[in-house]
């Protein structure tokens, strides 16, 4: 049984996922479990410890781990790896394709394993610089915590190169595996192993999730023909694919550098204030960041091969109505979720973190900070398509200019914000500068794609929004009616109704607005439920004659 289990998971991961609809449907069917660990794990971490000085460490030590990530891996490894490794699969060119992954591999282990070493010696500096509001036994803490945590990006990176590979041959299935398998490991250091070492055991379970996103893509990699490739480290210099990879990697890194400094610019003001502010701020960010995930990601990812391989076959065309679909379906999710958000913060904050010592205070601070970073969320999950699309075209340039400009005026906001707004400061200036970013973006996609049509492209969202804003206001009567038939909210089935009966009042006015409007959105998930679910043949035959209107 257990064999022919193990069979079936093999030949599913194997089949390589033809449409962008298909690999975002894979994507975002694991995001949901993987955001529903998540929000396990933010419970656990809440009820424990509550928005206080614990996890005002445990996020802090974050920080350095989490900078080497973002700096390397995040963004700039797939953005300059996944379009020379899908051109080189493309042309069948197996021998240079694996060459290029080892000599990666290598490289980034020798580097992150250096700036592990350093980044432990030199944490106590790093701390006292990153949290000087810390009192010194909060600075104890978060030293200890970032020496485990800095072990995470050597694992984390490695990931990164056998995830890019996956992603290249379309192979989304275990790639969206191993997230799950992160936060399993998070939570097992939290209920296994805080009990046996303390705080410190949060900081092993980071460590231990790491380990386990690598180790599960490492049998798909093989399976799927990888060999490693023994070279000298001038041999691996020498090569040209390993050399372009670098350099394309060297503005987005940049530009990564300029976000991450933007989050450590946050933490370094949220230490100054009140004990749990960090912790709330993060709070927030990971529930808003859910649908950023689900969708924004989920589909930039899933697209970036197709867009990639519509440069390398010079088709421009095909390429801005790939790039507009996407959008157009990223803000078809994005929009009313981040609206009913917003309405419904307070029933969303206390479903999803109210229990034990998380109590109404964090849970007030935590919602505020909520309602200013779902403004934003329309842009957040834009900018990674955008910002996908100028690496298809193999410029990471422009998004790096943009991103220093709308992190200059991030970090600007920030200590103009902080004395009136406190915590929710921080996430007044994220939000405008967001928006700032993705406008430019824009503009600048404008210029570079000959084919661009405004109409075509901002149309369709405007329909989106106004049927947004009317099912906004909807959702937000219904909840007015829930509250005058219900006395108190103070139970979690009270809060979980009026949440549950809130979003599917709004979401059925959504899709019954969107139906009347004909937004061809909502149209298209139809087409994808009856010939992608349903399997019905005649659908399915006129998705494939018209990818162009049915390719999900």
């Amino acid at each position: 049984m257990v064999r022919l289990w193990l069979k079936k998971i093999t030949l599913l991961s194997n089949t390589p996922s033809k449409t962008v609809g298909a690999a975002a449907l894979i994507i975002a069917v694991f995001g949901i479990v993987s955001r529903f660990l998540g929000f396990l794990r933010d419970r656990v971490l809440a009820s424990q410890f509550g928005a206080g000085d614990v996890l005002d460490v445990y996020y802090a030590a974050f920080r350095i781990p989490d900078f080497v990530y973002g700096l390397l891996i995040a963004g700039a490894l797939s953005a300059a790896f996944v379009p020379i490794c899908t051109e080189l699969l493309v042309k069948k060119e197996m021998k240079d394709a694996w060459r290029l992954v080892s000599g990666i591999l290598r490289l980034f282990i020798i580097f992150l394993g250096g700036f592990a070493f350093f980044g432990i010696l030199g944490a106590s500096w790093l701390i006292e610089f990153l949290a000087p509001g810390f009192s010194p036994e909060k600075k104890e803490l978060t030293i200890l915590l970032t020496r485990v945590m800095l072990f995470s990006p050597i694992f984390l990176g490695v990931s990164a190169v056998f995830g890019g590979v996956l992603v290249s041959l379309k192979q989304f299935f275990v790639y969206s595996l191993a997230p799950l398998l992160y936060n399993i490991g998070i939570i097992c250091g939290a209920l296994v192993l805080v009990p046996w070492l303390g705080p410190v055991g949060l900081g092993w379970g980071v460590v231990m999730g790491a380990f386990l996103h690598m180790s599960i893509q490492y049998p798909m990699l093989r399976y799927s023909g990888f060999v490693y490739e023994r070279e000298t480290l001038r041999d691996t210099w020498r090569n040209k694919a390993v050399r372009r990879v670098l350099l394309l990697m060297i503005p987005r890194s940049l530009s990564m550098a300029v976000s991450q400094v933007g989050l450590l610019v946050m933490t370094i003001f949220a230490s100054l204030l009140a004990s749990g502010s960090l912790a709330a701020f993060t709070f927030a960010n990971n529930i808003q960041s859910v649908p950023l995930g689900l969708f924004g990601i989920a589909f930039s990812l899933a697209v970036f091969p197709a867009l990639s391989l519509f440069v390398v076959e010079k088709k421009e065309g095909d390429f801005f109505v790939m790039l507009t679909k996407t959008a157009q379906r990223i803000l078809f999710f994005v929009l009313p979720i981040s609206v009913f958000m917003i309405i419904f913060r307070a029933q969303v904050v206390r479903v999803f973190l109210g229990a034990g010592a998380f109590d109404w205070e964090d849970t007030i601070v935590t919602f505020e900070i909520l309602k200013w970073l779902s403004l934003s969320l329309f842009a957040q999950s834009l900018i990674p398509l955008f910002a996908r699309a100028f690496f298809a075209l193999q410029n990471t340039k422009t998004p790096l200019y943009i991103a220093l400009v709308s992190e200059g005026v991030h970090i600007i906001l920030i200590p103009l914000l902080l004395p009136t707004y406190a915590v929710e400061g921080l996430a007044i200036a994220f939000s405008v500068s967001t928006i700032l970013n993705v406008v430019l973006l824009y503009i600048a996609l404008r210029k570079r794609v000959s084919v661009w049509r405004d109409r075509l492209m901002l149309f369709p969202m405007a329909k989106i929004l106004f049927a947004t804003l009317l099912a906004g206001a909807v959702a937000q009567m219904s909840k007015s009616v829930f509250a005058l038939t219900t006395n108190e909210l103070d139970t979690f089935v009270e809060v979980f109704l009026q949440l549950s009966t809130g979003f599917a009042i709004g979401g059925a006015t959504f899709v019954f607005l969107c139906h009347w409007l004909k937004v061809d959105e909502l149209v298209m998930v139809k087409r994808f439920i009856f010939c992608k679910i349903l399997r019905q043949p005649e659908t399915a035959r006129l998705t494939e004659d018209h990818p162009e209107r049915g390719d999900w």
